[in-house]
């Protein structure tokens, strides 16, 4: 703020002192209003004695003060200290009567004077405070009314009443001075009441300097003084009309309403993760009761908003633009430094939660009872407003938005100038703490910009926003990448995983034979890890010490299809793909037949392997991505272990029981193609599965994910496309849907199912050929083609059902499986 300043004028310098006539003028004036301040002084003594008079009033204290110093009482401004409260505020009619009665002269000498009190907030004895406003009820914030007395002359009434807003806007703007010095309102608060302190200061010294010319120059008037307070008439009401929309903001906070709509979703959320313990609940409950329990003050970013929002509706006005412009660099300057802070160092400085990000200290990783290091990574730190890098929104622990045009509270609301670099500023300061908790001295890149001064309208900090994270970026994929080894894990994960370039699992199924065929609650995880062991021996297995056995509870297909059910990824109707057409009806049968299969899981189906890492690295070889490379891991394990039966079939069908001719029994012949002609079909299935699932999925894929690798930039790219390249080989591995799990599932259950009555079919073409060779009637041939069909018609069911699934899926949502249905189709054509 500039405010105009009277100054004498270069032509007054000879005038040093007054003329005669000067001197008799100004000393008639003063007389004059002393004998008619004594007149009405003795007025209200005759309307009410119990009333002091003003002249008793003012020169009497009834508490200790600064009246008894002469040199503090004659001294401009400070010499109203003790008139505060001299005036009653009823006066009765007697004073104004008075001032009807004299002259225009007199009466603008006593209005200057009860101006003067006026402009500093202080009731005078002409200007007093509006009928309709009292001190203890009305809020500080509005600022205090004041009213002229009626009887004044119409020309002296417009000016003053022209400069009564000064009184009202001064009044307003101090007590927001002083309410939001506190604590509790945060540094931008405090800055930008230091900026509009240093502004009232000047606006003090405009009004010692008009006090001293009323006392001193007998050509001050009224209209002089609408003169020079012209122009800070403006620009206190701009900054009247700021503070009056902090303080409405504020009281109509509606942060009191409940933001838990998604409570549910998120404790089931939190307890499959790992999220469930006693004390993270405990303080997760203490976070909510105090976010919805209290309204959250006007501060942060949300002053900054209020302002910048103010500055650009008012963006024709240059007083507007220049008073605002000031109060937005001196109130964003703690903001400033707190984002600098965060940006270069990682350290997040900000005790009164007002910076746009957000640090949650109860999730470390020795609270989380399961090391879901990634989970660390995304609710460590976050964005006040719930935004993540995705398009996605998360709404747990946001503050509600506030009623009147919905903008969120406090810290949670970014600027509109860093609205575009919010997600930079979150995972600069991310990334570099990650580098500092791997034990690495964190250096800013630039360390001149310490002695810059950003601003928040500055195109500088952003630039400065844009090296920093940068810098953070590439530091961080540097340590990734070449410190901690990053593509030589995922290559051995593909390794282990995926059973490439590896014929340990081969050697593990042989070793552990006996072991698998246990029941997965009786087998041994400590014989199977040491089987692993045994089997990696022999191989060129790097980090071979980081893969771990493990049983999973629930069987493969039955666990992706609880999955695919609750988050609905590819629905159905409830009952399709029933191998008997039946819908809703037989879903409880089919779900007590499940859980019988759930309690009858055999080690072989629930076999997994797992792969510890340690951090930093477990943000990209994170638990959940652990978890997908589990499921392709079983995929691929089941195939291979049906394939294995199969084959193990295929050597004992190579027996001279199988390969005897017998002419004289064609029924018999017969038999056997048919199982032979079944067991080639099943194991085609199982290979070309096998090798769609190897050659066209996993391997294109994983060179796909290579070559990205090799041009990645961003720690979040890098991230992003390790999880998009396993969700695309779960899904083009038929996975995600529903109808294909089960189309797929009845498919090796019944190929499995076959593979295990291998010795049974020997022994029933033993006893044919015994029969034939007797001569007497096989009579149990019936009861073996019986048997036979029973296996054949389900497998024919459903594989044509799997191979409709396939051609529906291929012409419609996933391309990817067009090998397959001409792989499929060829074992069709073998019936």
């Amino acid at each position: 703020m500039d405010p105009y300043t009277p100054r004498t004028r270069p032509a007054r310098k000879k005038n040093l002192t007054l003329s005669a006539k000067e001197y008799t003028k100004i000393t008639g004036t003063i007389a004059s209003v002393r004998r008619n301040r004594q007149l009405s002084d003795d007025i209200e003594e005759e309307i009410d004695p119990r009333v002091p008079s003003s002249r008793e009033t003012r020169g009497r204290s009834h508490e200790p003060s600064f009246i008894a110093e002469t040199s503090f009482v004659r001294a401009p401004l400070n010499s109203r200290v003790g008139t505060t409260n001299s005036t009653p505020k009823n006066k009765g009619k007697g004073r104004e009567d008075i001032l009807d009665h004299l002259p225009v002269d007199i009466q603008e000498a006593l209005i200057l004077e009860d101006l003067l009190y006026v402009l500093m907030g202080i009731e005078g004895t002409y200007i007093t405070y509006h009928p309709e406003y009292s001190l203890e009820d009305d809020d500080p914030l509005q600022g205090i009314r004041f009213t002229v007395a009626s009887p004044l002359d119409t020309s002296l009434r417009d000016l003053t009443e022209r400069v009564l807003p000064l009184g009202m806007y001064y009044t307003a703007v101090l007590a927001f001075v002083e309410s939001r010095s506190h604590l509790d309102y945060g540094l931008v608060n405090h800055a930008l009441c230091a900026a509009i302190r240093d502004m009232l200061k000047e606006y003090q010294t405009l009004l010692s300097q008009l006090e001293h010319s009323f006392n001193t120059s007998p050509q001050f008037t009224l209209q002089k003084l609408w003169f020079y307070v012209h122009p800070t008439v403006h620009t206190l009401s701009l900054i009247y009309q700021l503070v009056l929309e902090l303080s409405t903001s504020e009281d109509d906070d509606g942060s009191s309403l409940s933001s838990s709509s998604s409570d549910a979703e998120q404790a089931a959320r939190d307890e499959a993760l790992g999220l469930g313990g006693a004390k993270l609940k405990a303080v997760l409950s203490e976070m909510t009761k105090s976010s919805t329990g209290a309204a959250i003050p006007v501060k942060g970013g949300e002053v900054l908003t209020v302002i910048y929002e103010r500055m650009q509706s008012m963006s024709g006005d240059p007083t507007a633009r220049k008073v605002y412009g000031t109060l937005m660099g001196a109130a964003g300057a703690p903001y400033v430094e707190m984002l600098r802070e965060w940006i270069t160092t990682g350290r997040l400085q900000d005790p009164y939660e007002e910076l746009c990000v957000k640090e949650s200290k109860f999730i470390s990783k020795g609270i989380l009872e399961i090391d879901y290091t990634d989970e660390y990574w995304e609710r460590r730190y976050t964005l006040r407003d719930g935004s993540t890098s995705s398009s996605k929104r998360q709404h747990a622990g946001v503050p509600p938005p506030r009623t009147p045009g919905g903008r969120l509270p406090g810290g949670a609301c970014i600027p509109p100038l860093l609205e575009g670099w919010k997600h930079k500023v979150l995972l600069a300061g991310k990334y570099l703490n990650v580098i500092r908790e791997c034990g690495i001295e964190v250096q800013a890149n630039q360390p001149q910009t310490n002695e810059q001064q950003l601003s928040m309208d500055d195109q500088k900090l952003y630039k400065f926003v844009e090296d920093a994270y940068t810098h953070a970026n590439r530091t961080l994929l540097r340590l990734l990448l070449q410190d901690q080894q990053l593509i030589p894990r995922l290559r051995s994960l593909k390794r282990y995983f995926f059973l490439s370039q590896s014929s340990f699992l081969t050697h593990l199924l042989d070793l552990s034979h006996a072991e698998l065929k246990k029941p997965a609650k009786s087998a041994s995880i400590v014989k199977l890890q040491s089987l692993l062991d045994l089997a990696l021996t022999g191989e060129d297995a790097p980090f071979r010490e980081d893969v771990k056995v493990s049983i999973a509870s629930t069987g493969l297909y039955e666990w992706l299809l609880k999955v695919v059910s609750v988050s609905g990824v590819i629905g159905g109707e409830e009952g399709e793909g029933n191998p008997d057409g039946t819908g809703q009806e037989d879903s409880k049968s089919h779900r007590d037949k499940d859980r019988d299969e759930k309690k009858a899981l055999l080690a072989i189906d629930a076999l997994a392997l797992d792969y510890n890492v340690k951090f930093p690295l477990s943000l990209v070889i994170s638990r959940k991505t652990i978890l997908r490379y589990q499921l392709l891991f079983r995929f691929l394990l089941h195939l291979k272990n049906v394939e294995q039966s199969l084959g193990t079939m295929w050597i004992e069908q190579k027996s001279p029981t199988w390969r005897k001719s017998v002419p004289d029994h064609p029924e018999f012949e017969a038999w056997r193609l048919r199982v032979l002609l079944l067991r080639a079909r099943m194991l085609a299935f199982v290979q070309q599965i096998l090798a769609f699932v190897t050659f066209e999925v996993l391997e294109p894929n994983w060179r796909s994910l290579e070559a990205k690798l090799a041009k990645v930039t961003t720690v979040d790219q890098l991230l992003r496309d390790h999880v998009d390249f396993l969700d695309t080989c779960l899904k083009e591995c038929m996975l995600t849907s529903a109808k294909l799990l089960r189309a797929y599932s009845r498919m090796i259950v019944t190929c499995s199912t076959f593979a295990l009555y291998s010795s049974s079919f020997t022994k029933s073409a033993s006893q044919a050929l015994s029969a034939a060779e007797a001569g007497d009637g096989d009579i149990a041939m019936g009861k073996r083609w019986e048997f036979l069909k029973k296996f054949e018609s389900n497998f024919n069911h459903w594989c044509q059902f799997h191979l409709d699934c396939v051609q529906y899926y291929a012409s419609s949502e996933n391309v990817s499986l067009l090998p397959l249905v001409v792989r499929l189709s060829s074992i069709k054509s073998m019936s």
